[in-house]
């Protein structure tokens, strides 16, 4: 078991004693991908040296490869400094409430917030542990709307929202380890799925009175259904954990994101404040703090590749640092997917511009892909 102080940082003051230049950064990720010493990806030599180059490579005795700690993870090709990386992570998963990108621009002191809000989707990417253990026991089990309110139906009815489906174990009379996930619909299907990927086979399922429950429980699951309506109890009353769960994410979302997130990125900050939620527990019960466990998780995965697309000035804008105050970019387009790449701050020699009633305004440009 990892021991605070000898094998991570016991607190943010001594993450930044410890870290303060990129080359011990380097060396502790070194530490993490090869704790045996080093072995080559390649022909699984164990024999190589550290380079002086800048990026501070192993070269493999046996087949001659270049290779570096940060390859093929999240840290690949980053032009930021590793040391603003890693009190990035810090602040994200360190504090109970996290922190926004614009908080991490303005703290490290970077360039643009598109920077800034890609290294953190970067490690909202990792939090993820492939194969973790789903929830068992007694498990209550709802789903809830976000967003802000629209026109149209009610509860289930609503329109323009994000459908959030979440599960959360009792424990001993508490809310105990808890997952969230986006769905499409209250069908059986989309609750089946859910239902699957997050609560052990066996596990008593306990939910409202939504008829979709009792397809998609079937023989998997032992069902515990109590009607809201019929009871005359309200929805917190009947599964209080859940709800609990509910509230305390949308309190956060509105908190520390100010509800600024687009509905292709709600999973993302879902896995992050589930992740942080573990962590927690796993620091009350006295194991590995949450800053810890997210560089090593960063190692075993790629980074995640974006695209942007500049756009007339939007509700939410960006601001470059090279443009006048007035001269703003939005953030209005931006698609993910797997395989690694971060764009590079635009110029504004690249961008074309029109001028209306003396406000610039920029035309839609697709940038090419670069790497930070």
């Amino acid at each position: 078991m990892a021991v605070a102080g000898e094998d991570y940082p016991r607190s943010f003051a001594e993450m930044r004693a410890w870290f303060d230049t990129d080359w011990k950064c380097r060396d502790y990720l070194d530490w993490l991908r090869w704790p045996d010493g080093f072995v080559c990806p390649s022909c699984g030599s164990g024999a190589g040296w550290r380079l002086t180059d800048r990026l501070a490579r192993w070269k493999c005795g046996g087949c001659g490869r270049k290779v570096s700690a940060t390859a093929g993870t999240v840290f690949d090709k980053t032009r930021t400094p590793l040391t603003v990386w890693f009190a990035a992570a810090w602040r994200l998963v360190g504090d109970k409430v996290g922190v926004s990108a614009t908080q991490i621009q303005r703290e490290m002191d970077l360039g643009s917030y598109q920077t800034a809000w890609a290294m953190l989707h970067r490690f909202r990417s990792v939090m993820v542990r492939p194969g973790r253990d789903r929830l068992r026991g007694d498990v209550e089990v709802d789903e809830s709307y976000l967003g802000a309110p629209q026109t149209g139906g009610f509860g289930r009815g609503a329109l323009g929202k994000v459908l959030v489906a979440g599960a959360v174990e009792r424990d001993d009379g508490r809310a105990g380890r808890a997952r969230l996930a986006v769905i499409p619909e209250t069908d059986v299907l989309s609750l089946r799925a859910f239902l699957i990927a997050n609560v052990e086979p066996g596990s008593r399922v306990i939910t409202d009175g939504l008829l979709s429950y009792r397809g998609a429980t079937g023989d998997l699951y032992t069902h515990d259904a109590t009607s809201v309506a019929s009871t005359g109890l309200t929805a917190h009353e009947v599964l209080p954990a859940v709800h609990l769960i509910f509230s305390l994410v949308k309190r956060w979302l509105m908190g520390t994101i100010q509800g600024s997130i687009s509905p292709e990125h709600v999973q993302a900050y879902l896995d992050e404040w589930v992740f942080r939620l573990t962590g927690a527990d796993h620091a009350a019960a006295g194991s590995c703090s949450t800053p810890c466990s997210v560089t090593p998780s960063a190692l075993n995965r790629s980074p995640i590749t974006i695209s942007v697309r500049l756009v007339a000035p939007a509700r939410r804008h960006v601001q470059y640092q090279e443009l006048e105050p007035h001269r703003q970019a939005s953030m209005s387009a931006i698609r993910f997917s797997r395989g690694a790449t971060l764009p590079k701050r635009p110029r504004p020699a690249t961008m074309r511009k029109r001028v209306l009633t003396g406000v610039s305004k920029w035309r839609p440009q697709l940038l090419k892909i670069r790497r930070i």
